[in-house]
């Protein structure tokens, strides 16, 4: 039985809740590197023309631990 004949097989066994982390990680290794610069960059622009005033706001760590109620 090949790799990917045994992979399709265990598909089978794997929770449709866990089919979400499983698409992530095939899609991520599938990906070429043309595509996730693209990605990148598209993720990059958008944050330059965000024009949210404190978009460049920094917080302590103690400040968001405080926020998420983890103090």
């Amino acid at each position: 039985m090949s790799n990917k004949e045994k992979v399709i097989q265990l598909l089978d066994n794997v929770p449709g809740y866990k089919m979400g982390y499983v698409l992530a990680y095939i899609q991520g290794i599938t990906a070429d590197e043309e595509t996730d610069d693209i990605f990148c960059q598209n993720m990059i622009e958008n944050y330059e023309n965000d024009t949210d005033p404190d978009k460049d706001k920094e917080f302590t760590l103690d400040e968001c631990k405080k926020e998420w109620g983890l103090d």
